[in-house]
């Protein structure tokens, strides 16, 4: 047998033991071990998802890529659910942020990023599991939404700010069928087994829920009309 064939032959003896091995993982781990080898299955470059460099999952967002080692790749929602948005504060300014969800060393990075003038940038796709909630299955089931300012100055939760977060916020309930809800979404103190306070005493939830719920009303009433 030439090189090549041999190289052919240890290709095909790979995945033919990976399917075989992952069959005798279902027979003695049953449904959850038939999750895992769908997501191993779908996380393969065969089975994903078609992609885009820069693609948006909210329109009118900037595209800025937080760095590899902040998120992990998925192919949510076929291999985890998406169930919770997640409301974040920086503790610092919007290019904070940015800054250190670009640094492969920080660890963190969330989805979006609202800044107090409105402004939305996307870092990581709603397909890929964001290392945000400091909570491995939170990560996996929720798209994490970074404000700019701190907790404690309640001057930095602007108008636009406010209004921006919440359409964002409407059209991942859409996409995914959430509702609005607090149970849906939360603060990152909400999320089991967090030490995070954000988005603090300060954070306006009945305002910010009253105009996610619009924003949510005003998109249906949108596309009705179309």
């Amino acid at each position: 047998m030439g090189s090549d064939d041999k190289q052919r032959h240890k290709r095909h003896i790979g995945r033919r033991a990976v399917l075989l091995g992952g069959g005798a993982a279902v027979v003695g781990g049953g449904v959850w071990a038939q999750d895992e080898i769908r997501r191993m299955w779908r996380g393969m470059p065969w089975a994903r998802k078609p992609r885009k460099e820069g693609e948006l999952d909210h329109a009118g967002a900037e595209w800025i890529a937080a760095n590899p080692a902040n998120w992990r790749l998925a192919d949510r929602p076929d291999d985890y659910r998406i169930d919770r948005v997640v409301v974040h504060v920086v503790q610092g300014s919007y290019p904070t942020a940015l800054k250190v969800f670009k640094d492969p060393w920080h660890g963190a990075a969330t989805h979006y990023v609202v800044r107090k003038d409105g402004h939305v940038a996307q870092m990581i796709r709603e397909l890929d599991v964001a290392f945000h909630a400091g909570n491995r299955e939170y990560n996996e089931r929720s798209v994490g939404i970074e404000h700019e300012g701190f907790v404690d100055r309640p001057e930095d939760f602007t108008d636009a700010m406010y209004e921006a977060s919440a359409k964002l916020t409407a059209g991942i309930c859409a996409r995914y069928g959430l509702p609005v809800d607090r149970k849906h979404i939360i603060g990152h103190v909400e999320v089991p087994g967090t030490d995070h306070t954000d988005p603090g005493p300060h954070w306006d939830w009945d305002r910010y829920m009253k105009l996610v719920r619009e924003a949510a009303e005003a998109a249906q009433a949108e596309q009705a009309g179309a």
